[in-house]
């Protein structure tokens, strides 16, 4: 292992600096005082509290509140959760603040908060910013559940009107970095993110959860999760969700221009990485570390520490965005050189999924011999790669030129 002294893993984020680009999302893992401890001392560098909201306000959480998807593999692609806001209101949270900054200076300490009118989005910001926060986060979207808004689902992050007087309300008051997290169940998620930067919003989030039906027990026919013979929707996370939220921060990167933090599918230090290459400055995890555990942080901080020596880059702030020149529209696209199928018989184990797969889903180019040995008939094979993903042997379906 190379000195970590010779690459810096500390990012800046809406004028905060992070010692490194790992932040607890705003969720179950950051919702009591010892677990925060025990994140920080693990070395995440900063924390969302999951959100909170002026006291009085009545949160009806429901439980059981989570759903996982697999497929026996004991492997968590995605879970899914009704659950809300938290429990503990702002004076619970002023006061965990407060604790946090004194036994944890150099970490960044975020609360999240939710309101229902201009009065208790402003005082919520107030008395968290007199409290010591080094910024705030603020859900202006919650696709399970309503909180009192008597339209199921409803989210203040779909419109961008409203979205933006919210937060010219909250920078009225506002002392320090101002994010909003924003939710995916939109048409344009970049008119959005637009919106609230044009208002003042110092950075967003992105994003939510994904609305989802997580399964149906087929035996009862009561969706999962089952409270009590009834099930409701659910907002899903975890592996399955990165590949859309990798396209919100590119859209977001390329066309808004506000600093970004990426929430959505991190599992590793790879899935770290793509979201910076695609203009994140800091990322969000939850469902990994429910999964595994605050440890997971030492592996997020030496294998991107590692990733970042291996290409000769000195910081973090090097590889922010590098991926966005290499992404264009369909339209743009070239296809100069066509390529074809090639299938090593030295490492081919002869199962015939390539054949099945594109017999029935690609163009009938891959012949199978009695003895089950492929092959491929390169004037049919138009080059779309079905073949490669789905053969279990790594390297053994290539590419080449036509």
């Amino acid at each position: 292992m190379y000195p970590k002294s010779t690459v810096d893993l500390s990012v800046d984020f809406c004028g905060v600096k992070f010692e490194n680009p790992f932040v607890l999302a705003a969720a179950p893992p950051t919702d009591e005082l010892d677990m925060l401890r025990a994140g920080f001392k693990a070395g995440w560098a900063a924390a969302v509290l999951k959100t909170t909201s002026v006291e009085g306000n009545v949160v009806p959480l429901k439980y059981p509140m989570m759903t996982a998807l697999n497929y026996g593999n004991g492997k968590i692609s995605a879970l899914g959760n009704i659950d809300l806001i938290s429990e503990h209101h702002i004076d619970k949270i002023e006061e965990r603040i407060k604790i946090l900054k004194k036994e944890f200076p150099t970490k960044i300490v975020i609360p999240s908060i939710m309101g229902s009118k201009k009065e208790d989005w402003q005082q919520l910001v107030q008395r968290c910013g007199d409290a010591g926060a080094d910024m705030i986060e603020c859900s202006f979207s919650c696709p399970q559940g309503t909180l009192g808004s008597g339209k199921p689902g409803a989210m203040l992050g779909q419109d961008p009107v409203l979205s933006a007087r919210v937060v010219g309300w909250m920078k009225e008051v506002a002392k320090i970095p101002v994010v909003i997290k924003l939710t995916p169940h939109v048409t344009d998620f970049a008119e959005v993110a637009d919106a609230v930067k044009q208002a003042g919003a110092d950075g967003v989030c992105v994003s939510n959860t994904f609305k989802s039906l997580m399964g149906v027990d087929l035996n009862s026919w009561i969706p999962f999760p089952n409270i009590e013979g009834k099930s409701t929707y659910s907002g899903m996370s975890g592996p399955a969700v990165k590949p859309m939220v990798l396209r919100l921060v590119a859209e977001v990167a390329k066309k808004v221009g506000v600093p970004i933090t990426a929430s959505g599918g991190v599992e590793n230090w790879m899935d770290a990485a793509e979201m910076i290459l695609c203009g994140a400055r800091t990322v969000e995890v939850c469902t990994a570390v429910m999964h595994y555990g605050f440890v997971i942080v030492e592996e997020l901080i030496e294998g991107l520490a590692d990733y970042l020596h291996g290409k000769g880059l000195k910081s973090v702030n090097e590889l922010v965005g590098r991926a966005l020149p290499n992404l264009t529209s369909h339209d743009e696209l070239t296809y100069a050189n066509k390529v074809v199928a090639n299938i090593n018989e030295e490492s081919c184990i002869r199962c015939g999924d390539c054949y099945i797969a594109c017999r029935d889903g690609g163009h009938m180019a891959i012949e199978m011999a009695a003895d089950r040995a492929t092959k491929v008939d390169a004037e049919k094979c138009v080059g779309c790669g079905l073949c490669r993903l789905i053969c279990p042997v790594d390297n053994c379906i290539t590419m080449k030129n036509k």
